[in-house]
């Protein structure tokens, strides 16, 4: 056979072994085959290469290789002078594949030498491959920040066995401390940080191929939690009973990439009493003091019946007075007669700069009353700019009607003045209907009034529908009257017609307040769409509610309680961007994330209101929850966050929140009104005079309503028109207890009264306290007997 052959050819004769040379030793081998894989079809080499060799063949499987699949090389130790045989020889993929035994296909070497064989190690050759599905791909995961991710993955089968390697975003990830990537080829981050959300792929690879798994998303969430309670606001109103609110935000942290939003109320609200006012009072005048050498006496009062208290006034007038205690009949030295001359003299010529003072201004008040400052109506009519805003607001005895909100701008000759609507349109009618007695009427506006940067004009709309102007707020008349405060404007008018607040900026510090409300809705076009809507309307009751009606018409729902945003008169427009939105779960529409409004949109008022949509999609059914947050910000101005963290699928219904009232439309059973017999009784005590003069005035004072009194002196029962104002002031409180203290004042006021006017004291004091005492029964009493 192949082996006795090569055995015999190879051994040859002694002299041929002497030529070799013999070192007395075995065959040591100085190169052994190596395991070898068969990459696709390319054969592999098997070497051995042995010392002294007289031969040296192959044996695959048990079996000899024939001679001539080998080739042999031999060459002369040079430090030794011993023969140094080397072979080689290839296997095919087929040969491997052809054998079929219990083992690895294998080969080793056998090397001759004078003293006997040797054998290598056995070599193994075997067909390398990697098949292409993963035995375990990675999931997604959905953890809280600082939790623990583990990404299982187990590759694909193969020969030799697979290495993994993992990517986040196709980008090697390294192991850390924090991250180890070597456990059994699984990825563990040990705590979960922002920057760890991503797209990990697991990449398995052998001298064969790569195989990538299936992506992983991992999304790294933070629970949103509370903010500190902001400081509780002040009472709303000025005296009585109130509400104060305080606020926390859920931004400690901010929930991100669809974290939980935070558990409990944003606001909280609290009832509050407000002290009320209290004007100081002149006591009683102390005894005359001795008659002194100028012939002059003196007596003092002090302002302590009462005494002024949280913010009342002071007394008005002097604390001493001065007599001359001779009836003029003291006779002084020429000195003192020249002195008297002289200061008589400068008291002269003060009352005339005086009189003469007094008499422009009712001079020019007198040509005020005439029209001189009345707008020509006529300068208005190229200045309207229609604004379809509807409103149905009603007057304590108006009929239902809608009005369009419109823009006013008057253009005079040598100068041009912007006028800004300030707040709806409110009519009371029908016209031509002859009152009695004002009516109490009560229009919310939007400016800023407390820095006095507005100038504020009340307006009525004529029979060929131009605006004239009635009067400033700031101004008296005996025409209306007009009491400003922070919110709204209370109005007493006798003539029925539609009526409108408008302003003048002073100045650049004028601001206007905004209302800002998120609505969102799912997109019907798109069955992963969600759409955001975002809107900046005046800050008032009606305008709200425009919004809110058409929102609840297409399906919306109010995703975070609306905030109020303070605008100035600067020119710099208004931005509005959306945040935080989970880049993992979210897509949104390119080039909206931020939008913005130029100033003369936002401070003109538009013709609708302002609005502005952001279009998102998910990737995936499976994404629930939407959390971002959206920045309204005015350049070089204030900024307010409107957080937004809703679930997607929930079942569409309406508006989620409740319908306001209008305030001026408060009538019937729901308006808040003194019980007509109590009513009756403060009208019939304080129309009528009595020795300290008109007690309406002094109702009026204790009210905090004795501005422009002119107006009420003109009324048949000035009582009645200041009780109407004070229930207008307080329809939103219903505080009964306010009007209580202040009758209670004004009984103490009688009791102190002179001995000589005690008997019609105790009359009034009588009445006032049976009022107080009819005024303090309970809130049940009180509506039966209005009832």
């Amino acid at each position: 056979g192949v082996f006795s052959t090569g055995m015999w050819e190879g051994l040859g004769s002694r002299s041929d072994a002497l030529q070799h040379g013999t070192s007395g030793t075995l065959p040591h081998f100085l190169q052994e085959p190596d395991d070898a894989y068969i990459i696709k079809s390319n054969p592999i080499k098997l070497k051995c290469r042995a010392r002294p060799a007289l031969q040296i063949f192959f044996k695959c499987n048990g079996e000899w290789v024939h001679q001539s699949q080998h080739q042999s090389q031999e060459h002369t130790d040079q430090g030794t002078g011993l023969k140094i045989r080397e072979v080689m020889i290839n296997v095919s993929r087929q040969q491997v594949e052809d054998f079929h035994g219990p083992e690895d296909y294998w080969c080793l070497c056998v090397a001759w030498s004078h003293l006997g064989t040797s054998k290598s190690r056995k070599a193994t050759v075997r067909i390398a491959y990697l098949r292409k599905n993963f035995e375990q791909d990675p999931q997604g995961r959905e953890v809280p920040i600082k939790g623990m991710i583990v990404l299982h993955c187990r590759p694909p089968e193969g020969v030799p066995v697979a290495e993994v390697e993992w990517l986040k975003n196709e980008e090697p990830v390294g192991s850390d401390g924090n991250i180890d990537t070597r456990a059994d080829h699984n990825l563990i981050i040990q705590k979960a940080r922002l920057s760890d959300s991503g797209n990990y792929t697991c990449l398995a690879s052998n001298i064969v191929a790569k195989r990538r798994s299936l992506t992983a998303t991992v999304v790294v969430f933070v629970n949103g939690g509370w903010s500190l309670w902001t400081d509780w606001s002040a009472c709303n109103v000025r005296c009585g009973r109130g509400v104060q609110k305080r606020s926390r935000t859920c931004t400690n942290p901010a929930p991100l990439n669809g974290g939980t939003f935070c558990e409990g109320m944003s606001v909280q609200k609290s009832t509050c009493n407000a002290l009320c006012p209290v004007d100081g009072g002149w006591g009683e005048w102390t005894e005359w003091t001795v008659c002194s050498a100028e012939c002059a006496r003196q007596h003092s009062r002090e302002c302590t019946a009462p005494e002024p208290k949280h913010g009342g006034r002071l007394c008005d007038g002097a604390a001493l007075g001065t007599d001359n205690c001779t009836g003029g009949l003291c006779t002084q030295s020429l000195e003192g007669s020249s002195d008297v001359a002289l200061y008589s003299g400068l008291a002269a010529g003060v009352v005339t700069v005086v009189v003469l003072i007094v008499a422009v201004t009712l001079y020019r008040r007198n040509q005020s009353e005439y029209g001189v400052d009345v707008i020509d109506s006529s300068a208005l009519t190229g200045g309207f700019q229609s604004f379809s805003f509807k409103t149905a607001c009603q007057g304590e005895l108006s009929e239902h009607k809608q009005t369009d909100r419109q823009i006013y701008t008057q253009r005079h000759k040598h100068k041009e003045r912007q006028e800004v609507l300030l707040s709806p349109e409110v009519t009371y009618g029908p016209l031509g209907l002859d009152l009695s007695c004002p009516v109490a009427m009560t229009i919310a506006h939007c400016a800023e009034v407390a820095a006095d940067n507005w100038s504020i004009r009340l307006k009525r709309q004529t029979q060929d529908n131009k605006w004239e102007e009635v009067m400033s707020v700031e101004e008296e008349s005996t025409s209306c009257y007009c009491l400003l405060e922070a919110q709204c404007c209370h109005l007493l008018l006798e003539h029925p017609g539609r009526y409108a607040l408008v302003g003048e900026p002073l100045s650049q510090e004028a601001v206007k307040r905004l209302r800002l409300a998120v609505f969102g809705s799912a997109d019907n076009t798109n069955p992963l769409g969600y759409s955001l809507r975002v809107y900046c309307v005046d800050d008032t009751p009606y305008a709200f509610q425009e919004v809110a009606s058409a929102e609840r018409v297409r399906g919306g729902c109010l995703l975070e309680e609306p905030k109020m945003l303070l605008f100035r008169g600067n020119s710099l427009s208004l931005q509005l961007s959306i945040q935080d939105v989970p880049q993992f779960l979210w897509s949104i529409k390119p080039f909206t994330t931020c939008q913005e409004f130029s100033f003369s949109q936002v401070w003109a008022s538009n013709q609708h209101p302002l609005q502005c949509a952001f279009s998102l999609e998910r990737y995936s059914p499976a994404s629930s929850q939407l959390s971002c947050k959206i920045s309204v910000r005015q350049v070089k101005g204030q900024e307010q966050i409107l957080q937004v963290y809703t679930s997607v699928v929930e079942v569409r219904g309406g508006v989620c929140v409740e319908e306001e009232e209008c305030v001026c439309a408060h009538m019937g059973s729901r308006a808040f009104k003194i019980p007509l017999s109590i009513r009756q009784r403060i009208c019939a005590t304080f129309d009528t005079a009595n020795a300290k003069g008109k007690d309406w005035q002094l109702l009026a004072k204790k009210l905090c309503l004795d501005r422009n009194l002119c107006y009420f002196a003109r009324q048949e029962s000035p009582s009645a028109v200041i009780l109407s104002l004070w229930e207008a002031q307080h329809q939103d409180t219903g505080d009964l207890d306010s009007l209580a203290s202040a009758l209670e004042e004004i009984g103490k006021d009688h009791s102190t009264h002179s001995t000589s006017s005690r008997t019609s004291t105790q009359t009034t004091t009588g009445t006032t306290t049976r009022t107080t005492t009819t005024l303090g029964r309970s809130t049940e009493e009180l509506d039966a007997e209005f009832t």
